[in-house]
């Protein structure tokens, strides 16, 4: 069902963890599954140097968000502003079911999140 670069992802996130004094975080929770998601990120001159999640859920959500952190380091906070449900689904590289484009989509969501309470801007929910 799942391609195996997505399984290794969950069995072994690179990006699983927790920073030690992040410069932003976000939580949220997938209500319609229980995936829960924590995104920390260490910024550097206006570039995310660190990131880093923690949470539960299904292999998708899981998996996403890795893949999702891993390209984002080096990255502006513009750059990650722009990001788009679109990119993710390309990291992943597999067809997501609409039941489970949530999962696949609340690592971005908690990132953006992040990011924008980071710059002091208001989120609105556009993933």
């Amino acid at each position: 069902m799942y391609a195996e670069e997505i399984l290794e992802y969950y069995r072994h996130p690179p990006n699983k963890g927790v920073l030690e004094h992040p410069s932003t975080s976000s939580h949220d929770v997938n209500t319609s599954c229980g995936d829960e998601l924590t995104v920390s990120l260490q910024i550097t001159d206006g570039k995310i140097t660190g990131a880093k999640f923690h949470g539960k859920g299904c292999v998708i959500s899981q998996a996403a968000c890795s893949m999702l952190l891993e390209s984002v380091i080096g990255k502006t906070l513009d750059d990650v502003r722009n990001i788009d449900k679109k990119d993710v689904l390309a990291v992943l590289g597999i067809d997501v079911s609409p039941m489970r484009l949530k999962c696949a989509l609340l690592g971005l969501k908690v990132l953006k999140m992040a990011v924008y309470q980071k710059i002091g801007e208001r989120f609105v929910d556009d993933v």
